[in-house]
């Protein structure tokens, strides 16, 4: 096989492996597809809104500093979510020590963060793998 001919095959395997990428979309992030960084400032701003009024949890964050609350959570969820942030506050058996959260504290919890959620309409799939990915935090945060 002449020059030209080995050149020839190895642009046509090229060709055809572009092609069978060009076909297969890559799966955006958890992050891209709740709507990103602003997204998610809106349901953390929400979802904080929700706990303040709530009476099962609003005791939780009487003396909290809601702003260093939000963005420390903001981050946390960018980052679980496949985005750019870096959560860099204690990790939640140290922030949740001594506060006494029981099970039904963390239901109340979770089910504002639900209502946040729903609120902006996200979806079932990406609501469900969001809080799959909270969902081990259970244990550090319950009885810490």
């Amino acid at each position: 096989m002449g020059r030209a001919a080995v050149g020839l095959a190895g642009a046509l395997v090229l060709a055809i492996g572009l092609s069978a990428c060009a076909e297969r979309p890559i799966p955006l992030s958890l992050y891209s597809r709740i709507g990103g960084q602003a997204a998610i400032v809106a349901v953390v701003d929400q979802f904080a809104a929700t706990l303040a009024a709530d009476r099962r949890t609003s005791g939780f964050f009487a003396t909290t500093d809601m702003a260093a609350f939000k963005a420390g959570l903001v981050d946390q969820l960018c980052m679980v979510s496949g985005g750019p942030c870096h959560y860099g506050g204690p990790d939640m058996r140290a922030a949740h020590a001594g506060r006494h959260i029981s099970d039904a504290d963390f239901d109340a919890f979770v089910g504002d963060l639900i209502a946040a959620l729903d609120h902006f309409n996200v979806p079932t799939r990406e609501k469900n793998e969001l809080l799959a990915l909270l969902a081990p935090m259970r244990r550090d945060i319950v009885g810490a």
